[in-house]
């Protein structure tokens, strides 16, 4: 672990040193995926494919200038073509082998959707599976049974693989799905088959790293992984309310927990939020060695039977700690070893940052986890104590395009030309069989690791995700979580939000939907006023067309407590996404939410105190 203060700028040595690791990742995936259907299919790698051929014994410093002045940049229509193969019926062994990557892949990715375009499908082979995949296994994979700020003093800066890749961390709750959506059968020639799974990249590298093909579900479905509290039942649970709450349940039995881990921080306070719901029938529960008798579980309710023994001791103490939650720290009053919680912290989500802490007290870390995509993995978490920073740590090759520039190959620049500062877009070379595929996040670089000069990256937002308003207005993600965030001074924490175009006056508006932590202030009003200055603040053109009146100014609804948790488990029922993958966009479009979203509105801000 270092403990150094991150570099500016890259030494002489460092900047070789990054170089030749880079090149060396490239030149593994070029060996790897140079035979594939798509790289000797797809014509807009003919020109790499030429040159490549004429380098029989290349070094890895000659591949990487092959590929820099012959790779395209690729975005998913190039590969749909490919993937689709996989839904055709029957789906040939022939067809899909050694399609982007060598052989058959274990599972392929579904992307959330969330943008509001069609979801994706992104082939995960084998090779797959490493540390560096797996940000949000760090805290599982600690391999102590002492608190981790013993392992990871809060002075700390960086984790590395080998931490990683040690044995799971005492008694974790791993709040990860295993269920998939559709097994598509590959016959072969013999007239067998294989079996590849759709699902979410979380499930697919769940099963990947415990080896839970669907072939063993009836066995593994018995069973529990080491030191993790929730049988892998649970993880079959497709209602979001009743999969979390019994991952509370196996949780409260267990009261030397140390850490929970789950993919969004929304996702760990809805669990919390369902456990004070349901405190005494889970305590009874507990108690009693009984399940409950919650939706939707019949199919693993004798799975989950055998697993949860009588517990009166157990129960006794939490009742004496009860639901009180005059003081912070409730969740380690409940778990005293608690350790840290592992969640996505950053974005739209750091608005769940004051209520995580305030549960958890000042005795429990919050690990961000990491950064990463259903097409590829690109770092980890860096700090404890600055939770949107991640250090550069994947076995995939990234590029980067400063912002200010045209998307070319030309413009993009490797890991060691990078400049602290500066925002960029991300390409990624995946051992998967992506090739310079534009990922669509925006990062800002925020100087570089001292030990191997990896990287350092904090997350600003998705690329070409503008709301826009009008002709000339459009404002950003981070422009619109800047703005309610400016008006939590008079209106009190977030919990989430979601912005519409507010059409119900003649003049278009920003149209927030609010949910917040705790009641409305007195002077809820002002929120309206510190919204749409900070909105005229930080984008020009919408402090322009407010002036000459050619848009309205902002809305803001209050919805009832627990719409979002609402939310998620409506759109799990339209869209058969696994537990706990949903997460609320930060504005929305389609016309179902947004009538979703009026029906739960509770009060509308008024510009004036007596409105």
């Amino acid at each position: 672990m270092s403990s150094q203060t991150p570099l500016v700028a890259l030494s002489p040595e460092l900047q070789i040193l990054l170089k030749e690791h880079n090149e060396s990742l490239l030149n593994n995936i070029i060996n790897t995926n140079l035979q594939t259907r798509f790289v000797q299919e797809y014509d807009g790698l003919r020109e790499f494919r030429d040159a490549i051929e004429l380098l029989k014994d290349r070094s890895a410093h000659e591949a990487w200038e092959c590929y820099r002045d012959s790779i395209p940049i690729t975005d998913y229509s190039a590969y749909d073509p490919f993937i689709s193969r996989f839904l055709e019926e029957p789906c040939k062994e022939e067809d899909v082998k050694d399609l982007l990557s060598p052989g058959l892949p274990v599972y392929l990715a579904l992307s959330s959707g969330t943008s509001g375009k069609a979801a994706k499908l992104f082939p995960k082979y084998h090779h797959v599976f490493d540390a560096a995949s797996l940000p949000f296994f760090i805290t599982l994979s600690s391999g102590t049974s002492g608190k981790a700020a013993k392992l990871f003093p809060k002075d700390h800066h960086s984790f590395d693989a080998a931490q990683i890749q040690k044995s799971v961390t005492p008694k974790g709750c791993q709040i990860l799905p295993m269920t998939y959506f559709q097994a598509i059968d590959v016959f072969r020639n013999e007239g067998k088959s294989a079996k590849v799974i759709i699902t979410t990249d979380t499930s697919g590298l769940m099963r990947l790293q415990h080896g839970l093909t669907i072939e063993k579900d009836l066995e593994m479905i018995k069973m529990t992984l080491p030191n993790t509290t929730s049988p892998i039942a649970i993880g079959h649970i497709r209602n979001y309310r009743s999969y979390l709450l019994m991952h509370a349940l196996f949780a409260l039995a267990e009261e030397k927990l140390t850490s929970f881990c789950a993919v969004f921080s929304t996702l760990f306070l809805d669990l919390i939020m369902y456990m004070e719901e349901e405190w005494p029938t889970l305590l009874n529960s507990v108690e009693n060695g009984t399940i409950p008798e919650f939706e939707d579980m019949n199919h693993v309710r004798e799975y989950l039977e055998p697993k949860l023994l009588p517990n009166p001791a157990r129960a006794q103490k939490l009742w004496e700690i009860g639901k009180s939650k005059a003081a912070p720290g409730w969740l380690f009053r409940i778990w005293p070893e608690l350790e840290q919680v592992i969640c996505i912290v950053t974005g739209v989500f750091a608005t769940t940052l004051p209520k995580l802490q305030y549960y958890l007290g000042p005795e429990v870390l919050i690990n961000s986890g990491g950064v990463g995509a259903s097409e590829g993995s690109i770092g980890v978490s860096y700090s404890f104590t600055d939770l949107n920073l991640f250090k550069v740590a994947t076995k995939e090759f990234i590029e980067y395009l400063d912002i200010t520039k045209d998307p070319s190959p030309a413009n993009l620049v490797p890991a060691w030309e990078l400049e602290t500062g500066r925002r960029y877009e991300i390409f990624l070379t995946t051992r998967n069989g992506l090739w310079r595929y534009c990922l669509g996040d925006i990062i800002e670089v925020a100087g570089f690791d001292p030990d191997g000069g990896f990287p350092l990256l904090r997350y600003v937002e998705r690329s070409n995700r503008d709301l826009r308003l009008s002709a000339g207005v459009s404002i950003t993600e981070t422009q619109l979580i800047e703005g309610i965030l400016a008006g939590e001074k008079s209106l009190g924490k977030v919990k989430e939000f979601t912005v519409v175009i507010d059409e119900r006056a003649p003049l278009r508006r920003f149209g927030y939907f609010v949910e917040l932590h705790d009641a409305l202030t007195p002077n809820a009003y002002l929120a309206l006023h510190e919204v749409r200055d900070e909105l005229r603040r930080i984008n020009e053109n919408v402090d322009l067309r407010l002036s000459d009146r050619t848009i309205g100014d902002p809305t803001i609804r209050i919805l009832r407590p627990g719409t979002f948790s609402e939310y998620r488990q409506w759109r799990i029922g339209i869209t058969k996404t696994a537990a706990g993958q949903t997460k609320v966009p930060v504005f929305v479009t389609d016309e179902a939410t947004k009538e979703w979203l009026k029906e739960k509105v509770i009060h509308e801000l008024s510009y004036t105190a007596e409105g």
